[in-house]
């Protein structure tokens, strides 16, 4: 099987887990958020281990913000009285695959001036600039669709950007810490950390534009 077959299929499941946990809310959400959170946290404290103590508590805030995030968006937001959490956690899973996606198909068929050589070689203008089209195309589309707020439409792209940020810091983090992967739970993605860092920024940053009252 080829590494993008197999790369596809890992990533529809967790997809798929993803959206089932979603839509039935509750304590389905709040565990697939836990776990997930609990890998993030092993394995950041497997990267950094002797670094010291302040990258083990950075660690447990990088696990715990986002998990109060989605947590927060799926059971909290609201228009009105028109419960609306499904549609804006949706929103931010629409925003972040987008990236990832684009990113990844943008940086293989167009190539050229690497984003960051030192830090993660593979890593294009060419993927940033394909991620946060696809972003702001499907993540655009959805918050119209679904009548979200309209400054969501504004905010997918620049989001994106921050998520590719995220995956830059990731690899930077890796990289320090000697290792070529988070972990190899998912195949053709790595680990946990590999496969969430872009999500772990979206949602802290959607979290925040509710607090600020821009959503």
């Amino acid at each position: 099987m080829s590494e993008l077959a197999r790369r596809s299929i890992v990533g529809a499941l967790l997809i798929a887990l993803a959206l089932v946990a979603s839509v039935q809310g509750g304590y389905a959400f709040a565990t697939l958020v836990a776990l997930g959170a609990c890998v993030l946290l092993y394995e950041w404290r497997r990267i950094v281990h002797g670094w010291g103590l302040g990258w083990q508590v950075a660690g447990f805030v990088y696990a715990l913000v986002p998990a109060l995030a989605l947590l927060w968006i799926r059971e909290r937001f609201s228009i009105g009285s028109a419960p609306l959490g499904l549609e804006l956690l949706l929103w931010v899973f629409v925003t972040t695959w987008s990236v990832d996606i684009g990113a990844y198909f943008a940086g293989r068929s167009i190539g050229g001036p690497r984003l960051a050589p030192s830090i993660s070689p593979n890593k294009t203008w060419a993927g940033l600039i394909g991620g946060m089209i696809a972003a702001a195309l499907f993540g655009g589309s959805w918050a119209w669709l679904l009548q979200l707020p309209t400054i969501l439409i504004m905010l997918a792209a620049p989001f994106a950007a921050a998520a590719q940020g995220g995956d830059l810091f990731e690899s930077w983090l890796k990289r320090r810490g000697g290792v070529k992967d988070s972990g190899e739970w998912l195949p053709g993605h790595g680990g946990a950390l590999d496969r969430l860092d872009g999500l772990v920024v979206v949602a802290t940053l959607t979290a925040g534009a509710m607090m600020a009252g821009l959503v």
